[in-house]
């Protein structure tokens, strides 16, 4: 059997992206691996897009359909779903491509240095702009050097750096070994937003050790992606911030016996609280209801949004 299980979630609306996607996991030059994908219950049928593949790539891909549970509910059947003899998994989106050597590189770092959590870093077009390599951390952080090629680190105090900025981090570029994926698991009522970062840092606070590669590992791809694809005006933006802020407080609730980090979580959880208030403030303006079932429910768990309307209220009088 495989050292490794490659797990991939599978939700788009037309055909070869994930083709594309597999083709980059059958170009790995570390080919000791096996795939799960997880059918949830994708408008584009995964019959199709299957077919064209050769009869010995389709033998080394397990196929597991379920009704639709979200991005996390389907990382975690396929996580459930893990040959007893694998050693490590390897998070892959439909819509991404990996790099010829990621596999090769997560577990050359992983096996040398003892680590049970690698992430490589991702690069994307101009679009991707929000996430940097691995070796940006060396100017602002107090990084360890572990190897020079491919540039392999870790981080003393990674809980506090991802906390303050996460944006190294990628699914696509995350591989665990067994003690993490026979444990942690993928909160799959975050379904809009956060499911990742919560999962990251659990990952984090469970490892033995975790290292950090800078050779890109994945390419951003072009297809559904569930948090990028709402904007403001949507009316799931509400949902999403809320899903956010529920991720946020669980964090919190992690870290609350370290205070830098639990204060980092307060300042984005003030965040995703603005940013909620002003797309109801854009509904009113534009002469639509604000979604009051839905902020009645936020207020109910986290009654300093009410404070924050008022704190809004009052600054646009004093302007």
């Amino acid at each position: 059997m495989a050292k490794l299980t490659v797990a991939i979630p599978y939700y788009q609306k037309q055909a070869g992206i994930l083709r594309r996607a597999l083709a980059s996991v059958f170009e790995q030059s570390f080919t000791d691996f096996d795939i799960i994908v997880v059918d949830d219950q994708s408008p584009f049928s995964i019959d199709e897009e299957l077919a064209p593949l050769p009869a010995e790539q389709r033998t080394r891909i397990t196929v597991i359909r379920q009704k639709n549970a979200g991005p996390g509910g389907a990382r975690n059947t396929a996580l459930d779903n893990v040959p007893a003899e694998t050693e490590f998994v390897a998070f892959l989106d439909s819509d991404d491509v990996w790099t010829p050597d990621h596999l090769k590189n997560a577990y050359e770092g992983m096996t040398g240095f003892g680590a049970d959590c690698y992430w490589a870093s991702i690069t994307g077009g101009d679009a991707f702009y929000y996430h940097f390599g691995v070796a940006d951390l060396e100017k602002t952080e107090r990084v360890e050097r572990l190897r020079d090629k491919p540039l392999t680190v870790e981080l003393p105090e990674l809980s506090s750096v991802m906390l303050k900025n996460w944006s190294f981090l990628h699914l696509s570029c995350m591989v665990i070994g067994r003690k993490l994926f026979e444990t942690v698991r993928f909160d799959a009522r975050l379904r809009l937003a956060a499911e990742d970062v919560l999962f990251f840092c659990d990952c984090v606070k469970a490892a033995d050790r975790v290292i950090l590669c800078d050779e890109p590992g994945a390419v951003r791809g072009e297809g559904i992606n569930i948090f990028h694809g709402i904007d403001n005006d949507s009316p799931q933006f509400l949902k999403q911030q809320f899903n956010t802020w529920i991720a946020l407080d669980m964090l919190e609730g992690r870290f609350a016996r370290r205070s830098s980090e639990a204060a980092s979580i307060r300042s984005y959880k003030s965040t995703a609280r603005r940013q909620a208030l002003w797309s109801q403030a854009k509904r009113v303006r534009s002469r639509k209801l604000p979604q009051l079932d839905l902020l009645a429910k936020w207020v109910w768990r986290d009654p300093v949004l009410l404070r924050s309307v008022f704190e809004l209220a009052a600054g646009k009088i004093a302007r």
